[in-house]
């Protein structure tokens, strides 16, 4: 996997990390990768999750990670669509990903601010990132579902100890969550002392022991 660089954005020594920020250090690569760590995307979806990037710097950004194996282009078949996924060594960025979401979370913690953008994708991610870093021991096999108005649904499912994020829902998950991304944000990245679970932007269904065990897994008080 290698890239020819122009002379100014090589570092002239060796390091093997700055090797690695030559193909992913630029603005919105590691972006990129991280809004593809739940499936494929079209460049539509691309281009509104990433919400400022223009259709050129995305174009170039695609083409880059392409060239440098970590992105794969699967056109459909009999359509004009073109689906861009990870290959195995894109995935193998999700870790890297993960630890600067876990690192932002204890030393950048900041909510939302007023019309700032907040897309599903990454939200889901740092609450998966959030709960195998945070939460308490829980039974495998739950599965807990966000309902986001007009963005679709995600699952986070527990297994072998570890939380997996995915687009879509489930028939019939332990917990459904109904929020905007936003309320949900705010709710993550609020401080844990105090934290209340329902809310009145957050509205949650299931059993009231299931309920329970879900407000636990972020602690939060449940006032059910």
């Amino acid at each position: 996997m290698g890239l020819l660089m122009s002379p100014d954005r090589i570092y002239r020594h060796f390091c093997m990390g700055a090797r690695a920020l030559e193909v992913i250090g630029e603005r919105w690569t590691l972006l990129i990768i991280r809004d593809l760590l739940l499936g494929p995307q079209r460049f539509t979806d691309l281009e509104r999750g990433l919400n400022e990037i223009t259709p050129t710097r995305l174009t170039a950004r695609l083409r880059l990670l392409e060239s440098a194996g970590l992105i794969a282009r699967d056109p459909a078949p009999g359509g004009r669509d073109v689906w861009y996924s990870l290959t195995d060594a894109g995935r193998d960025l999700e870790p890297v990903i993960e630890t600067l979401i876990q690192w932002g979370t204890e030393h950048c913690l900041e909510r939302p601010v007023v019309g700032e953008a907040v897309p599903p994708d990454p939200t889901m991610i740092g609450t998966k990132v959030w709960l195998n870093r945070n939460a308490p021991r829980l039974r495998d096999g739950l599965a807990w579902v966000w309902r986001f108005p007009a963005e679709g649904e995600y699952t986070l499912r527990l297994g072998d100890g570890t939380w997996q994020a995915a687009r879509g829902g489930e028939p019939a998950p332990n917990v459904a969550v109904d929020s905007t991304g936003e309320a949900w944000a705010r709710f993550l990245t609020s401080p844990r002392n105090g934290r209340r679970l329902p809310t009145n932007a957050i509205s949650l269904e299931g059993s009231r022991a299931e309920l329970r065990r879900f407000a636990k897994g972020f602690s939060a008080e449940f006032a059910g």
